[in-house]
């Protein structure tokens, strides 16, 4: 072997090689990380994938989904073309059209139904990724609708919109000043890996950790100084037994609280009712843990708390959890002080950067109004807090055509396993709809059901603006063309617009025109960002976020306060029975009847993170499929002993709505009665054993994390 052949083989760039290092970045994971990477390609190939080591946000680490990002991109079930449906919806049967002939078919059945009945009767719905939204959501108001919609359903805006209603915002941990972090749900080893280094920090001089969760995890073993266990769905609970502890023992920050509050003697009779004893009981917790829990987090101060996305709030209880847990930082004189929880709104994409962008104001300035959004009625809420419709709705309405028929879907990344009993969803969609589009990268089970299957291309294809902490602002470029017929999705929604000749000049003009709007006045221009590699410090940002601001000008509340007993709330009519208090109930309040109970007596997490997985992105990767080949869901020893099972067995777990098979991997790090399940398989979606009305009345988000099964042993399918 030559010289020249040993570097080829080790993958050196360089003129002689011909491989050429370029930077984008991942977008596999949430719009909270893309981590920036080096591409190293050659002849139009990337060969591998590293960490950009001057990258501001991530220093070069990567998870291990985005170390298999060449895999990701290189599937073998990329969609190449546009595709015509030639079968039955569902059926898999494609033609390949032209764009051209896309273009023109897509237009003519969106606007048949708009004539037909109302341009609300397109639902614009958007999946992952998140780089397109703020323009598809123009698209969808531009074109007529109200009905936009994302995963945000499900996902994180519950979290945002609690925050809103008790703090007029949220609020991070500022980790450089705290003495102590409560880390409730957080488990950064699996789903948030850049912020471990901070917890470590903390503790190498001198700080606390408190770790909350329902399983043993690396986080408890590797930095908690205490471990609290928890009884799934009763967090709650465990949130108001705490603020009891600190009131009776006079750890209330008392002149925050009479200063900076509203409520406080509603919450305080709330509270009451959980003494440590009932809460020892629910929570499963011993009344001293709870007691050493609530006197660290309170006397051991500035003290701040990790807020979980999504974990908490996939129960039925889990916005009014939420709210008691974000209420502690205010009790104790955290909120918007050193060291506790510091707002820090984002500047774009949901990420804070310390500058404003108008991304909001190009989402929302042409909502055309006229009619209610899906779940208007369902969950007012939602409605009044968020401009989004609810689609945990969509399949209520599309069944009852009420308060009007939903015939037509247009989406980007649609994934129907996001939804309670995913295939009653499918077969709706199937008998009701006159039409469906749906854009992704991969030919997906929700793919299959669309009648006009479009071609997307991934983030190393081409460049998109994303905004940093650190006060940041890239516009990468991409490090390969497209693959195939394929195109990003924002040339699509623009290309389409002309096509369609809406009347709006920024989606006719393309991304650029898009941007140029949404960042302007921030003292950089986007020219100047796509002649840098690298994120590009903005000189109007303001790094980091300083407390105090709430504390100095008023809450954005209507009391001008932070709020134990929610203003908001208050304001929905009383037929909906929302409670202004972060009130608790039982997490499986729907399912405690006697009957449902004995049949049906363990408690089923699904989605409980693992390194290697995000959602159903990418489960059909060869590398990261490999790790966990098979469905797996996990078993408490002592269970499996009772039951008579053994790791590698195939079980079924079923609900009242369904049955799937999975493998068992019994483990002691679970409680026993709890089982966990990954989602987002094909093959086992455990999303069908979740009931389709198993939804929180404040967000209407589904109980994901808490749900009623039974597990059996089942013979091995040859």
């Amino acid at each position: 072997m030559t010289e020249l052949e040993k570097k080829i083989k080790s993958k050196i760039p360089g003129p002689d090689t011909g491989i050429e290092v370029r930077r984008s970045l991942c977008a596999i994971c949430s719009p909270g990380h893309h981590c920036g990477v080096d591409c190293y390609v050659k002849d139009g190939e990337i060969i591998r994938v590293e960490g950009t080591q001057e990258h501001p946000y991530n220093h070069g680490k990567l998870c291990t989904k985005g170390s298999s990002l060449r895999n990701y991109v290189y599937r073998k079930d990329r969609i190449q073309t546009p595709l015509r449906r030639v079968g039955e919806r569902g059926e898999g049967k494609f033609e390949p059209i032209t764009w051209d002939e896309a273009y023109a078919i897509i237009a003519e059945k969106l606007n048949a139904v708009k004539e037909q009945y109302s341009p609300h009767s397109v639902a614009f719905f958007s999946g992952y990724c998140k780089w397109y939204r703020p323009v598809f959501h123009r698209f969808a108001h531009v074109f007529g609708s109200v009905n936009f919609g994302t995963d945000d359903s499900t996902c994180s805006a519950s979290k945002v919109i609690a925050d809103k209603v008790t703090a007029g915002c949220g609020a991070g941990p500022d980790m450089g000043h705290a003495n102590t972090f409560l880390g409730w749900n957080y488990e950064g080893y699996y789903s948030a890996h850049l912020s471990v280094e901070g917890v470590r920090k903390l503790k190498e001089r001198g700080g606390k950790v408190i770790i909350i969760d329902i399983r043993q995890t690396p986080a408890a073993k590797n930095l908690a100084d205490l471990f609290l266990q928890i009884n799934p769905g009763t967090d709650g609970a465990l949130a108001l037994g705490m603020a009891k502890v600190i009131i009776d023992n006079g750890w209330a920050d008392m002149d925050y609280v009479n200063q900076y509050t509203y409520g406080f003697e509603e919450y305080k009779a709330l509270v009451d009712q959980y003494p440590l004893d009932k809460v020892s009981a629910i929570t499963g917790l011993t009344p001293e843990e709870i007691y050493e829990a609530a006197k660290l987090y309170a006397t051991n101060g500035p003290a701040c708390t990790n807020y979980s996305a999504s974990a908490l709030v996939h129960h039925i209880n889990g916005f009014n959890a939420h709210r008691a847990i974000v209420c502690l930082s205010a009790l104790t004189g955290n909120f918007d002080r050193a060291g506790g929880n510091v707002p820090n709104p984002p500047t774009y994409l949901h990420k804070p950067a310390g500058f404003k962008s108008r991304e909001n104001e190009f989402r929302s300035d042409r909502y055309p109004g006229g009619q209610k959004r899906i779940g208007a009625d369902r969950f007012p809420l939602w409605d009044a807090q968020f401009d989004e419709f609810q689609a945990m709705d969509l399949l209520r309405q599309m069944e009852e055509e009420d308060p009007y028929p939903i015939k037509a879907i247009f989406a980007l990344g649609m994934n129907a396993k996001m939804f309670p009993q995913t295939q009653r969803l499918l077969d709706v969609m199937k008998e009701k709809l006159d039409f469906f589009v749906d854009t992704d990268l991969f030919m997906t089970m929700t793919a299959k059901y669309a009648d006009i299957v479009l071609p997307a291309c991934s983030s190393v294809e081409r460049g998109e603006v994303k905004a940093y902490q650190g006060g940041y602002l890239t516009y990468t470029q991409p490090v390969i063309p497209p693959l195939y017929q394929s195109k990003s999705d924002v040339d699509i929604l623009c290309e389409l617009a002309r096509v369609m000749d809406l009347d709006d000049e920024y989606l006719k003009g393309g991304y650029d025109a898009c941007m140029e709007w949404i960042f302007d006045g921030c003292g950089v221009t986007l020219d100047e960002l796509k002649k840098s590699e690298l994120p590009v410090k903005v000189p109007v940002a303001k790094w980091p976020a300083q407390p105090g601001n709430c504390l100095k000008n008023g809450f954005k509340t209507s009391t001008g306060k932070f709020e134990f007993y929610s203003t908001a709330i208050a304001k929905i009519d009383p037929m909906y029975g929302l409670d202004p208090l972060p009130s608790y109930y039982d997490s499986l309040s729907d399912q405690n009847d006697p009957e449902t109970a004995e049949q049906y007596p363990f408690y089923l997490c699904t989605g409980a993170r693992l390194p290697h997985a995000i959602h159903s992105r990418t489960h059909e990767t060869p590398w990261l499929r490999s790790l966990c080949p098979k469905p797996t869901c996990e078993v408490n020893t002592d269970d499996a002993r009772r039951l008579g099972l053994s790791a590698g067995d195939v079980v079924e777990l079923s609900s009242p709505y369904g049955a799937i098979q999975a493998t068992v991997k019994t483990t002691h790090k679970t409680k026993p009665g709890v089982i966990l399940m990954l989602h987002g398989y094909t093959e086992a979606n455990v999303n069908e054993l979740i009931g389709r009305n198993h939804l929180d009345p404040y967000s209407g988000y589904p109980g994901f994390k808490g749900m009623r099964c039974q597990i059996r042993k089942c013979q091995e399918v040859k």
